[in-house]
């Protein structure tokens, strides 16, 4: 597991504006360019260090299609962090698991108190 490369990814992804940013290059197929300011509802300014930032961590491809920047969502750079939600999520719920984990290993829940 590459920890610091999800953790790039997830903080990249941890603001509500660069979510909506993500959403909306979801909602529309191909290359987006200034349209992302209309949708987001925030300065030029903002939407463009929203945008160095999930450049910077890899998810989001910035290509010039003069006069205008063209953006689009790279899967490849999510796809660590997918990995990660999907592990979590397949673990069986606590009262599911077969033991308690702990520094020793799997002790059966019977003999946890």
């Amino acid at each position: 597991m590459d920890s610091d490369r999800i953790a790039a990814v997830a903080k990249a992804l941890a603001h509500p504006a660069r979510v909506r940013i993500i959403a909306f290059l979801l909602s529309k197929p191909g290359c987006i360019g200034g349209a992302i300011v209309d949708e987001v509802g925030l300065a030029q300014s903002t939407v463009s260090e929203h945008l160095r930032v999930l450049k910077e961590a890899g998810v989001v491809t910035g290509t010039i299609d003069y006069p205008r920047v063209c953006y689009a969502i790279d899967p490849a750079a999510l796809a660590p962090l997918r990995d990660l939600i999907e592990a979590i999520t397949a673990r069986p719920a606590d009262g599911d698991a077969p033991c308690c984990y702990t520094p020793q290993g799997c002790v059966p829940k019977e003999t946890v108190k």
